[in-house]
């Protein structure tokens, strides 16, 4: 999907997603102390807005502007200091050249095929400050057969062994957690699998 589709998507309903955080996003940087973050392919900002009520100064990037514009929606109706702890871009993560170094990086539900998931991720590695963390969220290859939801081309989805070989040159980086999780899915049978892998920059 393109920007465009993206932007017809995000026009379909007042919040395509929840404006909670995802759960795995919350599980893993609800103990780091607030600094720097960049949150790619962003989405409505949920994760972002939940890194910058903690104090995060948080860069937000997603290359779909009615997506972005929802983001600004969400974080003006919550009222608070946040709303100027994000900065919003509309720029395709491909693209997008990291500007300084972040304490925490977020790839959460970026589906490209193989060859620009590894740029993503590698661009998504070089912002990463000393003693920084990657965290990457998304759609196990397994969903598709025995999960639910996601998309539906298993030219865009991966495990936790892609992510680990897409960055396995980066040899500053010490992978915290890699693996397989179930998430429970309202009026679903069965679970969503996803896949989830976190690493920690070495601190010098």
């Amino acid at each position: 999907m393109d920007a465009h589709d993206w932007d017809e998507r995000y026009r379909e309903t007042a919040l395509l997603w929840t404006a909670g955080p995802n759960r795995w996003v919350e599980q893993h940087t609800a103990e780091l102390p607030p600094g720097r973050a960049l949150d790619l392919a962003a989405g409505e900002g949920r994760n972002a807005l939940w890194l910058a009520e903690r104090g995060w100064q948080v860069t937000a990037v997603d290359f779909s502007a009615v997506g972005m514009d929802k983001a600004r929606e969400l974080a003006e109706s919550r009222g608070g200091e946040a709303a100027g702890r994000v900065r919003w871009v509309v720029e395709d993560v491909l693209s997008h050249t990291p500007g300084g170094q972040y304490d925490l990086v977020l790839v959460v539900y970026l589906h490209l095929p193989a060859e620009q998931r590894r740029t993503a991720l590698q661009r998504a590695a070089s912002a990463l400050a000393p003693g920084g963390t990657l965290l990457v969220v998304g759609h196990h290859s397994d969903n598709l057969t025995h999960g639910v939801g996601g998309p539906p081309d298993p030219a865009v989805l991966y495990d936790e062994h892609d992510v680990l070989a897409d960055l396995s040159s980066w040899t500053e980086l010490t992978t915290e957690t890699a693996e397989k999780r179930e998430r429970a899915v309202a009026d679903q049978p069965r679970p969503a699998l996803d896949v989830v892998v976190e690493f920690r920059r070495a601190a010098s």
